[in-house]
């Protein structure tokens, strides 16, 4: 099952570079072009110099920038390894909140292996940008994220513990998510983190593709290294580790939007069979959601009329499922959407992304694209809870695509972990 172990992290040194505040982003899939120009005109050291260069021939720029930054010292790596406790308090929909988690080494293990489990589908779109900066620069340079389970709350307590003292780094980022990072080093403390972990079965939320893209790499590596062994370095990668039943993890909704089928009178007839279904007033859309959380529930937005949605005859939607589905997985909103209103009573099979579907994060945006005709209709979703992911993972399912957003991403620029041949654990 899982392995974690502590690594020696390069990281900044905060006064060299004016303020860790200063160099941190958003991860590198997530900066927009403008904010590219905005972290460039922030710091001569900014990381999006080192995981999205605007410059050409990028690789070779990041792992130049990389080599020359540690020669002046603006990086250091520790001389001694460590897991990094990592704290974020954020306010989402009018509450405050704080993920606890820390960043260790994680184990690589491909899918099959039942050790990390995926938990929703992707998309096959190219893994090689990731491939070729983790060539080039031989860095694991931004973290996965990654699930756990501590019913007993045993970690976060060695955490909380550490927390007490001074942070090693503290920023706010761009959308007020306030960072804190200490290091644990105490032997007795790591030990109690491993033996927590170990036996385990752990879940990706989020970093699928740089997972596997991980994988890859390190299936290079081993081809490439004569007498490799399970300690060299380029056989874990650096993660992010919360445990499912912290109160800080936050998921939000993924709305789905159909941007070519229309909802026509007869769909809405079908809908009755299995639904029961009732005209609400579009500002009522998220209280609806929330008063039937614990049920199968949507509101669908047509521009012209608003409906809430509620699952009534959950004999009859059976079958339209697969017979492979597990209780767990008939469970979720998103397979009743997609299996049942989308492909079952819409016709509307094999959607593609930004083509005949998109999602939305917050519900008012997904309702602006349907008012501005650039979507046919919006189907707003309660969202998936943590604890659902965990199960349905370790079912060996996948949920459907953009089923769950864990919310706030987690910045890139305070650790990164050397995997280059020769560097053990």
């Amino acid at each position: 099952m899982v392995d974690v172990k502590p690594f020696r992290a390069i990281r900044y040194d905060g006064e060299k570079v004016g303020g860790i505040d200063k160099v941190i982003t958003q991860p590198y899939d997530k900066i927009s072009s403008e904010q590219q120009e905005e972290y460039y005109a922030k710091s001569e050291y900014n990381y999006c110099r080192l995981i999205l260069p605007r410059e050409d021939e990028r690789y070779e720029v990041a792992s130049g920038r990389l080599k020359a930054w540690l020669q002046v010292d603006v990086l250091i790596k520790d001389s001694e390894p460590g897991m990094y406790i990592y704290y974020q308090d954020f306010q989402v929909l009018g509450k405050r909140y704080t993920r606890k988690g820390f960043v260790a080494a994680v184990k690589l293990h491909p899918f099959e292996d039942s050790v990390v489990l995926p938990h929703e589908k992707t998309h096959k779109g190219p893994k090689i940008d990731r491939l070729n900066m983790l060539r080039a620069t031989e860095k694991n340079l931004e973290p996965g994220f990654m699930l756990y389970s501590d019913p007993r709350g045993e970690s976060i307590d060695i955490f909380d513990k550490v927390a007490e003292g001074e942070p090693l780094y503290e920023a706010t980022d761009e959308y007020g998510v306030h960072n804190r990072i200490w290091k644990l080093d105490a032997p007795d403390h790591i030990a109690t983190v491993e033996n927590i972990l170990r036996g385990q079965q752990v879940v990706i939320a989020d970093g699928h593709h740089r997972y596997e893209t991980a994988v890859s790499y390190r299936d290079e590596m081993r081809e490439k290294v004569k007498n490799w062994t399970p300690e060299d370095a380029f056989n874990w990668r650096m993660t992010f580790m919360v445990p499912v039943e912290d109160p800080g993890l936050v998921v939000l909704p993924g709305h789905r939007l159909l941007l070519k089928n229309k909802v026509e009178e007869g769909h809405v007839q079908e809908l009755e069979k299995f639904f029961a279904v009732r005209e609400i007033p579009i500002e009522e859309s998220e209280d609806f959601l929330e008063g039937n959380r614990g049920r199968v529930s949507f509101v669908m937005y047509t521009g012209d009329k608003t409906l809430g949605l509620t699952l009534e005859q959950t004999d009859l939607v059976k079958e339209f499922l697969s017979d492979s589905y597990s209780p767990d997985y008939t469970g979720l909103d998103v397979v009743i959407l997609r299996d049942v209103i989308f492909e079952h009573i819409m016709g509307a099979k094999d959607l593609a992304i930004d083509e005949t579907i998109a999602y939305e994060r917050w519900a008012k945006d997904a309702i602006d694209r349907v008012e501005k005709g650039r979507a046919t209709a919006a189907f707003l979703v309660n969202a998936t809870k943590p604890e659902q992911v965990l199960r349905v993972a370790k079912n060996g399912e996948r949920m459907p695509e953009k089923s769950t957003d864990f919310y706030p991403k987690a910045n890139s620029g305070f650790v990164m972990m050397d995997i280059s041949p020769g560097e053990k654990l």
